[in-house]
C-alpha cells in the first residue's frame, strides 16, 4: 500500500504542476494546512476518498488517472464483473471498488462500498467533497452522519444527500455493512 501511495503522490503533484495550481491553493480547496498537503504530496499520508475527489476535479481528471495512472477508454458502455471493480482501501474501515472505472467523461462515480466495525466514532472522521451522494444499503446496517444528524441504515433503505456537508458512515451491530454509493457531480 506504501508503494501505491507514493505514486498516486507524485501523480497529483506532477498534474498540480502541469496545471500551474498552487500548494496553497490546494490545501485551502482541502480545507487543510499547507504543511498537511504537502505531506500528502510527498506520500508520507495515505489519501482519503473525498482528497482524491476533490484533487481530480480541480486538476480535471478522472479519480481513475490518479488511482492507477491510466485514463478511463470506453465510452459505450462498461462492464465490470463481480468482485472485479478497482479496488481502493484508502482508510482501514472502508473498502471501495469502483464500478465503472474504465468508463470515460463519468458524471457519477459509482462504488461498491464495505463499512467495517471499529473502535473509532465516524462522527469524528467525517470527510467532505463537491456533488451529491446517494448510498443504498446492500447488506448490514450502518449510521450515517451528516454534520450533527444521524441516520440508522438497514438493508433496503437509500439516502441522498449533498456531499459538501461532512459526512460518514459507520458499520453497525459489530458487522460490516456493504452498500451501493453512487456520487454525481
Amino acid at each position: 500500500m506504501e508503494e501505491k501511495t507514493k505514486q498516486i503522490a507524485e501523480r497529483i503533484s506532477m498534474l498540480r504542476d502541469i496545471m500551474d495550481v498552487s500548494v496553497e491553493e490546494m490545501a485551502e480547496l482541502l480545507h487543510i494546512s499547507t504543511e498537511e498537503y504537502e505531506e500528502y504530496e510527498k506520500g508520507n499520508r495515505d489519501f482519503s476518498f473525498s482528497f482524491l475527489y476533490t484533487v481530480a476535479e480541480r486538476l480535471g481528471v478522472d479519480i481513475t488517472d490518479l488511482l492507477t495512472g491510466e485514463s478511463a477508454r470506453l465510452t459505450l458502455f462498461s462492464f465490470v464483473k463481480s468482485g472485479e471493480g478497482l479496488a481502493m482501501q484508502r482508510r482501514k474501515e472502508y473498502k471501495y471498488q469502483h464500478l465503472a472505472y474504465i468508463f470515460k467523461n463519468k458524471k457519477m462515480e459509482p462504488f461498491l462500498v464495505t463499512v467495517t466495525p471499529s473502535d473509532v466514532n465516524a462522527a469524528t472522521h467525517k470527510n467532505s467533497h463537491s456533488g451529491q451522494e446517494i448510498n443504498y444499503i446492500l447488506e448490514g446496517s450502518m449510521t450515517v452522519f451528516i454534520e450533527d444528524t444521524q441516520v440508522l441504515m438497514n438493508p433496503g433503505d437509500t439516502i441522498m444527500f449533498d456531499s459538501k456537508h461532512p459526512h460518514a458512515m459507520q458499520a453497525e451491530n459489530g458487522q460490516p455493512c456493504k452498500f451501493l454509493a453512487i456520487i454525481a457531480k
